[in-house]
C-alpha cells in the first residue's frame, strides 16, 4: 500500500479502509489503485464541468469497482443516502468516495458516522467540517444540506 495521494483535491482519510476527496482527474485513478482502493463511489453529477469524463472506464482499466450515485447539489435526498449506505456497506473495501469539492461526501459521511456507525456527534461533525459547514455556509444550496444532515425528529 502506497502513501496517501495528498495531491488529490480535498483529500481526506477517514480510516484504514475509507478515503474521500473532491473531484478526480485521470491521473488520480492510478494513485487510488496504488494505495489499495478497490471501489470508488462518486456522488457528483455527471454533467458538472469538473466531472471526470469516462470515470467508470478509467477505474475499470485499473481493476476498481465503481458506483455512481448522482446527487443534485440543490436536492440531496433520502434515496441518495440509502444508495450511498448500500454501496458503502456492500461494495468492495477499501473504498474511496468523492464528489467535486468533498462537500456532498462530507455531509453523507457525517450522517453515516453519526446515525449508522454510532460515532460521537462531535467527532463526526469535526470530520465533516474539515471541508463543509452547511449550517453556516453562504452557498445558496446550503439550507438543503443543513436539512439533509439534521437528525431525524429534530
Amino acid at each position: 500500500m502506497g502513501t496517501d495521494p495528498a495531491m488529490i483535491a480535498n483529500w481526506q482519510r477517514l480510516d484504514a479502509a475509507t478515503t474521500t476527496s473532491g473531484r478526480l482527474v485521470a491521473g488520480d485513478v492510478a494513485c487510488l489503485a496504488g494505495i489499495g482502493v478497490r471501489h470508488v463511489i462518486n456522488l457528483a453529477m455527471p454533467d458538472h464541468p469538473a466531472a471526470l469524463a469516462n470515470e467508470e472506464a478509467l477505474l475499470a482499466a485499473c481493476g476498481l469497482a465503481y458506483t455512481h450515485i448522482p446527487v443534485p447539489f440543490a436536492a440531496p435526498g433520502e434515496e441518495h443516502f440509502a444508495a450511498f449506505r448500500a454501496a458503502l456497506e456492500q461494495g468492495p473495501q477499501p473504498v474511496h468516495v468523492h464528489c467535486i469539492m468533498n462537500w456532498r461526501v462530507s455531509a453523507f459521511f457525517y450522517r453515516y458516522n453519526r446515525d449508522v456507525a454510532a460515532m460521537p456527534e462531535p467527532r463526526a461533525r469535526a470530520l465533516m467540517e474539515r471541508h463543509w459547514q452547511p449550517e453556516t455556509s453562504d452557498h445558496p444550496d446550503a439550507p438543503a444540506w443543513a436539512r439533509f444532515i439534521r437528525p431525524e425528529g429534530s
